[in-house]
């Protein structure tokens, strides 16, 4: 028993581990994920409701969305963008890991006759031959990769962008960093049965590295045939963080934002969001 609990408490080198998986293509937790994509005024899998209206409206007039304009959404969940950017007629593809997901957002696709390129992948595994005017990647998936996953997605951005094509995305501040502490809880049926539909013990340690700005949130899951450990990585960025990741991979940053909506950037805010274009 000493030796679980040594395990559960230990400390990992940070993104030493990767278990999205665990996450995305869990039976269980998928279908919780997507649960959780569907409420909509809560800001969990996905942004409430009437953020990611407000956000498509800016989307679509900051970039000049018209029919045929080509957009990428890496992570794309139920839908919730990639649907509403479809019916300006833009020619719009969604990548997500969660087949639960993607498979949501195709029925709500075909019900309102809308044409959507869905593919059920985990996005650090896909490739195409085609070429995007804009991609986007929101709710700050970029901070759950590790500078070496970083550096694969911003290779795929440059080579799947049009010549001045456009990357969207938002990240995590270090005003958002300095709020996390670490810490330590217990449960059983962790979390209201989040992680398994049978009974499971589940452990939590939270694990600040305050010289990476990384967050890890390590959740270790004991039922009576399995034990698993799930590893939720942040990654915060400074303004000149960001640009730097962009900027080394051959990308122009236009701008800073708060928000995926256009918000004004400030020092204040807790995530901000990012246009690049390739040079």
């Amino acid at each position: 028993m000493f030796n679980l609990l040594e395990r559960i408490n230990s400390r990992p080198k940070p993104f030493e581990y990767y278990t999205a998986s665990e996450l995305w293509a869990d039976e269980h937790t998928s279908k919780q994920m997507l649960k959780y994509h569907l409420k909509e005024d809560v800001d969990l899998s996905s942004r409430n409701i009437k953020f990611i209206d407000r956000s498509v409206d800016w989307i679509v007039s900051h970039f000049k969305i018209k029919e045929g304009t080509k957009i990428a959404d890496f992570g794309c969940g139920p839908g919730l963008y990639t649907s509403r950017l479809a019916r300006t007629q833009a020619d719009v593809t969604g990548i997500d890991f969660s087949e639960n997901s993607i498979e949501y957002a195709k029925d709500k696709a075909a019900k309102e006759d809308l044409s959507i390129k869905y593919v059920h992948q985990n996005y650090l595994e896909y490739e195409t031959d085609d070429n995007y005017d804009l991609i986007i990647m929101i709710m700050c998936d970029f901070c759950a990769l590790s500078s070496d996953q970083r550096k694969r997605m911003l290779d795929k951005f440059h080579r799947f962008l049009k010549p001045d094509g456009a990357v969207l995305l938002d990240a995590y501040t270090l005003n958002a960093f300095v709020k996390r502490e670490e810490g330590a809880s217990y449960g059983v049926n962790f979390l209201d049965g989040f992680w398994s539909p049978n009974k499971y013990y589940g452990f939590m340690n939270t694990f600040v590295y305050d010289t990476e700005k990384v967050i890890l949130d390590k959740y270790t899951l004991i039922e009576s045939k399995r034990t698993r450990t799930v590893y939720n990585w942040l990654q915060y960025f400074t303004p000149e963080s960001l640009k730097k990741e962009f900027t080394d991979y051959g990308f122009a940053v236009d701008d800073l934002y708060s928000d995926v909506a256009g918000t004004p950037f400030s020092i204040d805010s807790d995530e901000m969001a990012i246009i690049a274009r390739r040079q």
